[in-house]
């Protein structure tokens, strides 16, 4: 019995996976199942074409993801924005959730910010630590 058209199903379903999820896994599978092909053309038994199937697939994962991923970086980088969450920063003009005002200075550049807290207060000077961003102000604690 020939298996070549279960080594066609697992090419479809893992390229329809990777087009779903884009996390570079289960395109792996092709390559495994065209070994499987290849395999089964020569009639080499069920067992040993799961083996080289699962032996390629791992290899491909482990090895060639990590090249591949190098060599390509994700999309889902920090933008300039992101970035500066978790940032140190300093008052530079006193921040008062209460009435409204305040910026810090992050890497060179002025931002409006203010506290975490309702009623929070940084004089001129205080170091803080950015935890979010809303709008167009930075979100700080001490």
């Amino acid at each position: 019995m020939t298996y070549g058209w279960y080594w066609i199903a697992i090419i479809v379903a893992a390229l329809i996976l990777e087009i779903v999820t884009e996390q570079l896994i289960s395109i792996w599978f092709i390559p495994g199942a065209v070994v499987g092909i290849v395999l089964d053309l020569f009639s080499v038994y069920l067992p040993i074409q799961i083996i080289t199937l699962l032996i390629v697939s791992i290899l491909g994962i482990f090895v060639l993801r990590n090249l591949v991923m190098k060599k390509f970086p994700s999309e889902n980088s920090k933008t300039n924005i992101d970035a500066i969450i978790g940032e140190r920063c300093i008052v530079t003009e006193k921040v008062d959730n209460y009435a409204g005002c305040g910026q810090v200075k992050i890497k060179g550049q002025i931002w409006s910010a203010r506290g975490v807290g309702e009623d929070d207060v940084f004089e001129i000077g205080e170091a803080l630590h950015v935890v979010a961003i809303e709008g167009v102000k930075v979100i700080c604690k001490k």
